[in-house]
Formats: C-alpha cells, sequence, structure tokens
C-alpha cells in the first residue's frame, strides 16, 4: 500500500471527518425511509467521495451543466445513497429531499438519472457500462481538447463483468490520462465473498496488464485518497486506476464487514443505533 506524501492540517482533516460522518447518517435516513436500497457499499465509498467533491473535482452547484467541469460517474449505480448524499451536501440540491429516496414522486431513484438529479453526469445501473462511459467521456475530453478529468468509481464485484475489461483495454489504448478511475475494494458482494462468487484476483496485477498505472491506499486515510489523487494527474500516457481497500459498510459498527449489508435496509432499532453511533462520532470530533 502506497505511503501518502500528503499531510493535513488537524482542521481539515476534522472537517472532511464531519462531511463523511453527515453524509453516512444521510445514507442511514435514505435507505431507512424507503425501507430499500444498499447501505453497504454507500457507507464504504463515502471518505472517496468527499475528497473529490470536497476538495478534488471542479464543479458549479450553479451550474451543473458546466461544460469545463471535472465529471464523476458512479459506475456501481446502487451506491446512489451515498451519492445523493454527497451532492446535497454539497449544495446541489436541499438534504431535506433525501428522505424522499426511492419514492414514486422523488426525482431520487434506486440509481442515479442524470435527466431528473442536479450533479450527476452519467445515469448508471446496469454494472459495468458506467466504466464504459467514463472512457468514453475522457476520449471525449482528449478530443476536444479539454482540461477536465474524469472520475470514476467502481465496485469490486462489478469486475466479474466482462464489460470492464473492454472498457479497460480501450482506456489503456487511447492513453487516457485524464481518466481516474477508484475500485471499491471492501471484499463483498451480494452473495458473499467476492473471492468465492467469482474471484476478480489479482487485481492490480490484472490492471497493470491491461495498461493502467495502478496505486493502492486505504479508502478511509484522507491522506492517501489526496495523494493517489495527485500521482495520477502527474501520470503521462496512461489511464490511472486506484485500488481502494475499504471496509464495507464503514462507521456503523454492525454493519461493518458484513455480506447481509450490501442490500438491506435498517429497521427503526438498527436505525437509530447507526444514527446513535454517527452522533457520537461528531460529538467526538468537536472536542478534540
Amino acid at each position: 500500500m502506497d505511503n501518502s506524501n500528503v499531510v493535513l492540517d488537524k482542521q481539515k482533516l476534522k472537517q472532511f471527518k464531519k462531511i463523511a460522518t453527515t453524509i453516512r447518517k444521510h445514507i442511514i435516513e435514505e435507505v431507512y425511509h424507503a425501507a430499500s436500497g444498499h447501505p453497504g457499499g454507500s457507507l464504504s465509498c463515502t471518505d472517496i467521495l468527499t475528497v473529490l467533491y470536497f476538495h478534488e473535482m471542479r464543479v458549479d452547484v450553479r451550474n451543473p451543466q458546466w461544460p469545463d467541469r471535472d465529471r464523476f460517474v458512479l459506475s456501481k449505480g446502487h451506491c446512489a445513497p451515498a451519492l445523493y448524499a454527497t451532492l446535497a451536501e454539497k449544495g446541489f440540491f436541499p438534504a431535506e429531499e433525501l428522505p424522499k429516496f426511492r419514492s414514486i414522486d422523488s426525482f431520487l431513484q434506486g440509481h442515479p438519472s442524470m435527466k431528473d438529479v442536479p450533479g450527476v453526469d452519467m445515469s448508471t445501473g446496469s454494472l459495468g457500462q458506467g466504466f464504459s462511459a467514463s472512457v468514453g467521456m475522457a476520449l471525449a475530453g482528449k478530443l476536444d481538447k479539454k482540461d477536465y478529468r474524469v472520475y470514476v468509481l467502481l465496485g469490486d464485484g462489478e469486475l466479474e463483468e466482462g464489460q470492464v475489461w473492454e472498457a479497460s483495454m480501450a482506456a489503456a489504448h487511447y492513453k487516457l490520462d485524464n481518466l481516474t478511475a477508484f475500485l471499491d475494494h471492501n471484499g463483498l458482494q451480494i452473495d458473499g465473498k467476492i473471492t468465492d462468487v467469482m474471484s476478480p484476483e489479482p487485481v492490480v496485477e490484472k490492471f497493470a496488464a491491461f495498461g493502467w498505472n495502478t496505486i493502492v491506499i486505504n479508502a478511509h486515510d484522507y491522506e492517501q485518497i489526496i495523494d493517489a489523487i495527485s500521482k495520477a494527474k502527474n501520470v503521462k500516457g496512461k489511464p490511472t486506476i486506484i485500488i481502494a481497500e475499504s471496509i464495507k459498510g464503514k462507521g456503523v459498527s454492525f454493519m461493518e464487514n458484513e455480506a447481509g449489508w450490501h442490500g438491506t435496509a435498517p429497521n427503526k432499532e438498527q436505525r437509530d443505533i447507526a444514527i446513535a453511533e454517527l452522533d457520537a462520532f461528531l460529538a467526538k470530533l468537536e472536542v478534540e
């Protein structure tokens, strides 16, 4: 795992932790109120989204379709609760909309829609397709001589889709150094361990063999995330994938490393316990 050359001051680190914890609270509320959804993988990718939207990406909440913005594609579209919560915290739409997640009269449906949700750059859901779209977006940027960057987030179970490897081959062939992929490598999918279901390992060696620059980090270390993005931006002639070793259900004790929380909504008691844990973490941050 790569060591970080980035050292954040205490206030910046606290800011990231507060934002990420608030996003995690939103995720729990979204899935609880909908009585359906995917909390486990949403919680595991929260810290990555926090860094992208509150530190790295060039976006404009007043003009979501700004042509020169950086792009983000949630290829594992079932983890929409994390993206919606992040976009709301960023200011793309009111956070009061989040508990309406998956309601028939809400624009926040179970998978992201670029037609309906401000800040969503690509509609996703069928695994593998978002990754292919991100390759097309990066190629378009090259052809149009634009300097925007494209970021895409994959799930490790998603690597079982053949389309992922076709897209990987194309990205390397076209030397898309404006494309940075994150792999949310929590080791679990809906049916259990990825290595038991249909092992994609060894992922580092496979992406390297397909012509990608590879970086391995702790998905919950903000300094490592920032440092990896910086390194990716300095690589020329090839795309970069950041293999982010994560914990499914991160931040909620009874959900962590439990495959059963891949696509299960908490009941009232479980929701209350989760929110209490996250509130306690926020309170601890305030006195540090």
